[in-house]
């Protein structure tokens, strides 16, 4: 038997308002397994369940404006000019992505 598997079973009881309970955080945490979430509890005492939503905004910020930014280097290669209204939609983007990154930056710092 390889040094890393799992060879010691360890067995207690609980109550069913406290099964009800670690049930609900296990729901709450998204994990499924039982057993994986008693072992990350024991072991580490918390479990950081962190809502993404504002990471995929940003990301689909980003895209759009890398996208952006491809079109106005296109259409300056092709035409040899740069026009302001484009620098201005590509900086008013820029300032959108960089709130976004603050907000999350502030969320990330009440993470406790």
């Amino acid at each position: 038997m390889k040094e890393d598997m799992r060879s010691i079973q360890l067995h207690f009881f609980v109550t069913p308002q406290e099964n009800t309970v670690i049930r609900q955080r296990m729901a709450g945490t998204g994990i499924i397994n039982q057993s994986a979430y008693l072992r990350k509890m024991a072991l580490d005492g918390y479990i950081i369940q962190l809502d993404m939503t504002e990471i995929h905004e940003l990301t689909r910020l980003l895209s759009i404006c890398s996208n952006n930014l491809n079109q106005y280097v296109k259409r300056a290669n092709e035409t040899a000019r740069i026009y302001a209204a484009d620098i201005e939609d590509l900086s008013e983007r820029l300032d959108v992505i960089r709130d976004q990154v603050g907000l999350i930056l502030r969320k990330f710092a009440n993470v406790t």
